[in-house]
């Protein structure tokens, strides 16, 4: 009954060319849920000089056909179930684009499809959205050469737009001058700012992951994850002014930035302030996800697609490091009564979502050392590559994974405590403990957990089992457990036979 559903593993490849990078992409695909197991890139710059020469960058083209011609070696090897290979802006907009297209088909075989703007800043929303499924406001994609602007929310996108606002656009890699940049983009952005104007700007591009990275260490922010890391306009709008004063010189030894990217990132800032004054955005939020993903999103069964990303990528992670099947959907079904009659602590039902999530998680460290279980789990909870969570979000689900195991100060306790509040982390707790008396209750059998129920009502905490299943009751670790989560609630405990 409580089997773990989802489509049997496939292997998909990516390879992406677009106006600065030349990108190969390998993920696993569990259902909706996607883990990149290979990603390898080189800056080629094709689109340096594209808007003055209308010709791709020679030098450009002969790193990109060195990288592309490995990897179809590595393609041959891995042997993809799906493939796709796409090109963007550079090559689209370029007098010798098609002929590039047809060195590479002649020299690999590889077909490679050529993207509209349309249709990029089409994948690029659905990528948005296959990273946040609830993401509401405007995708931006800032590649080497153009920017693409859409309308996303509902789990729907709009019509986009594709203005030529990326760097080699605006004169890079040649020293900036500020002034004349903002300017420009200030010209371009006004023609399209009464459509796309909205609160969130959803962020998508290398060069804005990395200008959230620099944000991070001024912030002296202790998770270090891109994907979903958000910052107000004003903070967003201190970084890009920050990175547009810096040189060369000075962006080349911030760490993790290559010398390629240093050369470019001052133009993104700058388009990124004048997006935040021209279109009124009052948050900026960084996704990972893009066009990339938007193409695995839109290949995926339909079925697939309405599935919640965070609940199916902890289910794919519960299941490969768990030994117990299905415990993780007969949890949350047995949980979720009593935790109903809890006040929620996040908003929008995502405490139902959170719920269901940590509970695919709870068998989690079945294979680790008993000894360091709690301290490994919430590691590896915290920074798990799994879409569809927050901030916030990702922090509570490793509280409550450390506490399932019964670990007692979390062992980042800055880091959670920055992206958590006393509340949240509270619940966070109980939810563990929670799991924990379910867990060891059913002895992780998940059938067991259909004889009994845990209900809250009048200042009390009851676990009532089937009469004929009374003995499952005794015990002093069931007590124990029951207890613990009792007094974690500021309940009084009781188990009896229904």
């Amino acid at each position: 009954m409580w089997a773990r559903a989802g489509s049997a593993a496939q292997d998909a490849a990516v390879v992406d060319i677009g106006s600065n990078s030349v990108r190969l992409v390998i993920y696993r695909l569990e259902g909706r849920a996607v883990w990149t197991v290979f990603n390898e890139k080189v800056l080629a710059g094709l689109g340096k000089g594209v808007h003055s020469t209308g010709r791709l960058s020679p030098e450009g083209v002969a790193e990109a056909l060195s990288a592309i011609r490995r990897f179809r070696a590595v393609l041959d090897a891995a042997e993809p179930e799906q493939l796709f290979a796409v090109a963007t802006a550079a090559v689209r907009d370029s007098r010798d684009g098609g002929e590039f297209v047809q060195r590479i088909l002649d020299q690999t075989g590889l077909k490679i499809r050529i993207l509209s703007g349309e249709e990029e800043a089409r994948y690029s929303a659905l990528g948005v959205i296959a990273g946040c499924p609830h993401a509401e406001g405007v995708a931006g994609d800032l590649g080497g050469s153009s920017l693409e602007l859409i309308r996303i929310g509902g789990g729907e996108v709009g019509t986009g737009v594709t203005l030529p606002l990326g760097p080699f656009a605006l004169g890079a890699p040649a020293d900036i001058n500020p002034g004349q940049v903002r300017k420009l983009a200030s010209k371009r952005l006004d023609e399209v700012a009464d459509r796309f104007r909205a609160e969130t700007f959803h962020a998508v591009g290398g060069a804005w992951r990395s200008l959230a990275q620099i944000h991070m260490a001024m912030s002296d922010y202790p998770l270090r994850i891109v994907h979903l890391y958000e910052m107000s306009a004003r903070d967003a709008v201190d970084a890009a002014r920050f990175v547009a004063k810096q040189s060369k010189g000075s962006l080349e030894r911030v760490p993790g930035l290559s010398k390629k990217r240093a050369e470019t990132l001052p133009y993104a800032a700058c388009v990124l302030e004048e997006l935040i004054e021209h279109l009124g955005y009052e948050r900026l939020s960084i996704s990972a996800y893009g066009v990339r993903e938007g193409m695995l999103f839109e290949a995926m069964a339909s079925k697939l697609r309405t599935l919640d990303p965070l609940v199916e990528g902890c289910a794919a992670l519960g299941g490969r490091q768990g030994v117990a099947e299905g415990l993780g959907a007969a949890l949350a079904a047995w949980l979720k009564p009593a935790l109903a009659a809890l006040p929620p602590v996040f908003e929008n039902g995502r405490d139902q979502v959170l719920l269901e999530a940590a509970c695919r998680l709870a068998d989690v460290g079945a294979r680790l050392h008993p000894d360091h279980r709690a301290d490994l789990a919430f590691a590896q909870v915290l920074r798990a590559p799994i879409a569809g969570q927050s901030h916030p979000e990702r922090a509570y689900l490793a509280q409550a994974v450390h506490s399932r195991y019964g670990g007692g100060a979390a062992p980042e306790p800055y880091a959670v405590r920055r992206v958590l509040t006393e509340e949240r982390v509270a619940r966070a707790k109980a939810l563990g403990l929670a799991m924990r008396l379910g867990a060891d209750l059913s002895g992780r059998a998940p059938e067991l957990l259909e004889h009994c129920a845990l209900s809250i009502a009048r200042g009390r905490l009851t676990l009532a089992a089937d009469s004929a299943w009374a003995d499952m009751l005794l015990g002093e670790q069931t007590a124990k457990r029951g207890q613990a989560l009792a007094s974690a609630l500021d309940l009084q405990w009781e188990a009896r036979a229904a």
